[in-house]
């Protein structure tokens, strides 16, 4: 079985990536144990001796998303090129973002016809 990991932008090699192996059962869970490898420079890494059957792989790489799919293992010689993408920034309501309409939480503040509470009122 041979990989090679690449960055999914610009089709570049992730060198010293890990690539983890699991077999999985007919239930789809994963069984104990695995096996671990590193790709080299060019982002290559293979293992001969895989198993027949469903195989989870897993690929993760600093600065990179983390990679996780099922494949099927139906023959002796399995090529997988696989393109990692670098993380996505995380949505925050504190920042501004295109397209929302921004005014349209402050009009929902003018609409409120609540009076603020008074300060100097005492409590019954």
């Amino acid at each position: 079985m041979n990989f090679l990991i690449v960055k999914e932008d610009n089709g570049k090699p992730v060198r010293n990536a890990a690539v983890i192996m699991h077999p999985v059962n007919t239930h789809g869970q994963q069984s104990r144990g695995g096996l671990e490898l590193k790709t080299d420079a060019d982002g290559k890494t293979s293992f001969d001796g895989i198993p027949y059957g469903k195989l989870r792989v897993q690929v993760l790489a600093p600065g990179f998303q983390t990679f996780g799919e099922d494949y099927d293992v139906d023959r002796a010689q399995l090529d997988l090129t696989i393109k990692l993408k670098h993380p996505q920034d995380q949505y925050s309501i504190y920042q501004d973002h295109p397209g929302e309409n921004k005014d349209a939480k402050k009009d929902d503040k003018k609409d409120d016809k609540t009076p603020p509470p008074d300060p100097n009122a005492k409590p019954q």
